[in-house]
């Protein structure tokens, strides 16, 4: 029996705008992205099936364009149209954060921070930079690979955050490890960023570095 013909309150697009995306599950929601399912499976029966193959929503979001694209009822059309619908969420996130000042925002830092950089299957260093009420400037990926005193370089740091004229920052990197939790080369390079840019009275608010499912923020650690 297709999606049709199932009852309407059951039906996930009527389901959705009677009772808001948040009431859908993930095959829902799913099923909704694919539209149409496979010959003998509706849409939401393969959105079952995909997110078994693949171990969950979040593993099917980061897949690679090949894995994706090698699952049945999936291609290079429904790839490209997820990874533009990822991106908007993305740059969503980013144009609700420059509504607001970073500090009075703590959740939403953290959700924008982790959008940007969980997804890398390498190590990136970023940066958010603020004025001086702590409103966002700009998001910028600084380096990429490890992070030591070889890829993140103090004086590169000092002359981006000036050229934006920059009060305070936020840095965040990601451990496409899954682990979360701080280096001793993390701490170092960060207690040297910190010191750089006081020459400049620029402050240094947070560090968060970014795991598969948490992030850890330097300041609740209180180590800023």
């Amino acid at each position: 029996m297709g999606i049709r013909d199932w009852p309407e309150g059951e039906r996930p697009r009527e389901k959705l705008l009677t009772l808001g995306a948040a009431a859908l599950s993930d095959a829902e929601l799913l099923a909704i992205f694919l539209r149409v399912g496979v010959k003998g499976r509706s849409a939401v029966d393969l959105a079952r099936d995909l997110l078994s193959s693949f171990g969950g929503l979040r593993q099917l979001l980061e897949a690679s364009r090949q894995r994706f694209c090698a699952e049945h009822g999936l291609g290079e059309a429904k790839f490209v149209q997820l990874q533009a619908t990822l991106e908007l969420s993305r740059r969503h996130l980013g144009s609700l954060l420059e509504r607001e000042a970073a500090l009075t925002s703590p959740a939403l830092v953290r959700t924008f921070l982790s959008a940007q950089l969980r997804h890398l299957e390498h190590e990136a260093f970023a940066a958010l930079f603020l004025d001086t009420q702590h409103r966002v400037i700009r998001f910028e990926i600084l380096s990429e690979g490890t992070l030591d005193s070889a890829s993140v370089y103090p004086r590169e740091v000092a002359r981006r955050t000036l050229a934006h004229n920059a009060g305070a920052v936020i840095f965040a990197h990601n451990h496409p490890s899954g682990v979360a939790e701080p280096s001793d080369a993390d701490r170092r390079i960060t207690e040297r960023l910190r010191e750089a840019l006081a020459l400049f009275d620029i402050r240094v608010l947070d560090h968060f570095v970014i795991g598969d499912s948490e992030v850890i923020s330097f300041a609740e650690r209180g180590w800023l």
